[in-house]
């Protein structure tokens, strides 16, 4: 009977409209679904985070093995980061257990720890597009699908990304993407995203496990959320071919900007901090709608800077495929920028 109320339907919901999202956009759901559940207020960090990612382990499972039936994955990569990934996410949450010392303050520092790691995963996205540019300008792409695996530096990619995780659920989907891209830039992007979803199942598994551990799980929260977010992201790769990829990813920048300077707020940061878990509702408007002015301006300025026009091909859709060549693919697409 939990699951028949107003409480239930609206996680449900939030977990069906983030899973679109990550359908949509490839994008990791914890940046978006940990915080959307916090502002509904049907739980605290500790449980939110261990349900969210409880669901993850569900839903990323299923693109894993799609992706790994097809071939996509460079199996190689993905172990090395594992063997990264794995203990640090295990002992995140212990970590920052043993750090805070009593639950008040765990709650107040993993609200500082997700703000921080919202805006952080805002930069990656953003530095992924602009990355792609510079490429494109340079025309030094070469694709290498199985290029040699750099042992050190991708462990150390998914050390950090798995102690992210571990503690926020943020960053699986993001932040070591963005690693992969810059270590790996002749990897085209289905090995890139298969290897990137490969290697995140045993990632969001183990972090769940340790949270689950130190903090129990929450069925009540589970359950809605798997109903919502396994039909959103069958939905979402569904529409993804139809859906301007530009404005989608935009709005995701915006979108966990704000997210993370409003728990920021609501933790009480000292340049910001209402506390208490208040906020300044009008500062976090402000920005989101300084970003939406200002978003496309910066953009066009530092295409302009690189010798494109402001507005037009490459797309953003293009910028994002590491195969895209000028005059040869994809200049006949003629979605927005």
């Amino acid at each position: 009977m939990d699951l028949l109320t107003v409480g239930a339907a609206s996680i449900a919901l939030a977990g069906f409209l983030v899973g679109i999202v990550v359908g949509l956009t490839g994008m990791g759901g914890g940046a978006l679904m940990t915080p959307a559940l916090l502002f509904l207020g049907v739980g605290n960090p500790t449980t939110v985070i261990t349900a969210d990612l409880t669901a993850a382990a569900v839903y990323k499972t299923g693109g894993a093995l799609v992706h790994r039936r097809e071939g996509s994955p460079n199996m190689e990569m993905a172990k090395w980061l594992m063997i990264g990934s794995i203990p640090t996410a295990l002992a995140g949450p212990h970590l920052v257990k043993w750090i805070a010392g009593d639950p008040a303050a765990l709650e107040h520092q993993l609200k500082i720890y997700l703000g921080f790691a919202l805006l952080f995963a805002a930069a990656t996205y953003a530095a992924r597009l602009y990355i792609n540019l510079r490429r494109v300008r340079a025309g030094s792409y070469a694709e290498d699908d199985n290029p040699q695996v750099r042992h050190l530096a991708t462990l150390l990619v998914g050390a950090f990304g798995g102690l992210l995780v571990g503690v926020t659920s943020v960053g699986s989907g993001s932040v070591i993407m963005i690693s992969l891209l810059m270590l790996y830039p002749g990897l085209s992007a289905v090995r890139l995203v298969g290897t990137d979803l490969v290697q995140a199942v045993p990632l969001v598994i183990a972090a769940a496990i340790s949270n689950i551990a130190l903090h129990g799980l929450d069925w009540g929260l589970l359950i809605p959320l798997l109903i919502g977010s396994v039909p959103g992201t069958m939905l979402g790769s569904k529409l993804a071919p139809r859906v301007p990829q530009s404005i989608i990813r935009r709005g995701i920048v915006i979108v966990l900007t704000m997210s993370g300077i409003a728990l920021l707020d609501k933790a009480g940061w000292a340049p910001l901090g209402a506390g208490d878990d208040e906020t300044y509702p009008m500062l976090i408007a402000g920005v989101g709608l300084a970003m939406l002015v200002l978003l496309p301006l910066v953009w066009g300025l530092i295409r302009r800077t690189h010798g494109l026009p402001m507005f037009g091909s490459p797309t953003v859709a293009q910028l994002e495929d590491p195969a895209y060549r000028p005059g040869v693919v994809g200049m006949k697409h003629t979605g927005g920028d």
